[in-house]
């Protein structure tokens, strides 16, 4: 689905991404951790096309995105913190997405049901909570049934609930065969949704499993555990 192949990143003598090899498979959850500034943001906009590589390659389904554009109709994308337009209201912001995605016939609205977005529609984007404003940006990168989502820390703000509710349309989602990548800091909630776990430390992948061959691997019943294992293996 995605192959990362040798791909390089540097913002001056900063060196962001080293000879970043990965493969990602469709119809899977994996979940990118690593440390503050390990690189895990840089290369998920490297797939979003968001950031041009030094050098190296990303190809999804085998064709190279570089330079390209028409792929990322292809991606949902839900950032860490949503920005939008603060005068704007809810309503305004969907329509306007919508009038940019006219190719997509069919919607899923069914976030935008679950989080009772409608009863809001009239309020004004600067007016919502952090939490609110998350519920948007989860409704958007699900909306045009894209086949690649990219979450980024999604939960981050969200109540329990709201959530459990993410999580729910993160695993229905991965049934029908898309790609999920989900960078996360809470390892129980990478444990409840992810199939594989990818560790970026420096730039670098320091190691990419499945969660049950990490766990096996390391003897231990908690993600939390088995990772902070292997990483003081490492040091």
């Amino acid at each position: 689905m995605i192959t990362i192949e040798r791909l390089h990143k540097s913002y001056g003598k900063l060196q962001v991404l080293k000879d970043v090899n990965v493969s990602f498979e469709a119809g899977r959850v994996i979940s990118v951790i690593g440390p503050n500034g390990s690189g895990k943001t840089t290369m998920s906009k490297a797939i979003l096309g968001m950031v041009l590589p030094d050098s190296g390659d990303i190809k999804i389904n085998g064709e190279s995105i570089l330079g390209q554009h028409a792929y990322r109709s292809q991606i949902g994308y839900m950032p860490q913190i949503g920005r939008y337009p603060e005068n704007m209201k809810i309503r305004q912001v969907i329509d306007m997405i919508r009038d940019i995605r006219k190719d997509v016939k069919q919607v899923d609205e069914e976030l935008i049901g679950l989080y009772g977005l409608k009863d809001m529609y009239e309020k004004r984007m600067g007016a919502l909570s952090g939490g609110t404003k998350q519920k948007v940006s989860a409704a958007l990168a699900f909306m045009f049934n894209p086949q690649v989502l990219i979450l980024d820390e999604p939960t981050a703000g969200l109540d329990p609930i709201s959530a459990e509710i993410l999580k729910c349309k993160i695993l229905k989602e991965k049934k029908k065969g898309k790609l999920i990548l989900i960078t996360s800091h809470i390892m129980s909630e990478v444990e409840e949704v992810a199939d594989e776990v990818i560790c970026l430390v420096d730039g670098q992948v320091k190691f990419h499993d499945t969660i049950f061959d990490i766990k096996a691997q390391t003897n231990e019943d908690r993600l939390s555990r088995a990772i902070a294992k292997i990483m003081n293996e490492e040091d």
